[in-house]
């Protein structure tokens, strides 16, 4: 395995840890917004974390694509 494909797993496991800690706030936000307690400001922290959730997905899809063999 290259030094390349190395970094990128790495990088990749990073990510994916990170979309997890991600996940995790999100299912919190949504348990209040749910239970009819969400403020303007629990509103906001949910939509951003979403977007970098999304974000952060694309940049893994991303990273998985150039980790797959290539295809004959």
């Amino acid at each position: 395995m290259a030094v390349q494909q190395l970094e990128l797993l790495v990088e990749l496991s990073g990510l994916e840890r990170e979309a997890e800690r991600l996940s995790t706030t999100r299912r919190r936000l949504h348990k209040v917004i749910d239970a009819g307690f969400a403020s303007e400001n629990t509103r906001r922290q949910e939509r951003e974390v979403s977007a970098k959730r999304v974000a952060l997905h694309r940049r893994i899809d991303a990273l998985r694509a150039d980790l797959e063999p290539p295809r004959p």
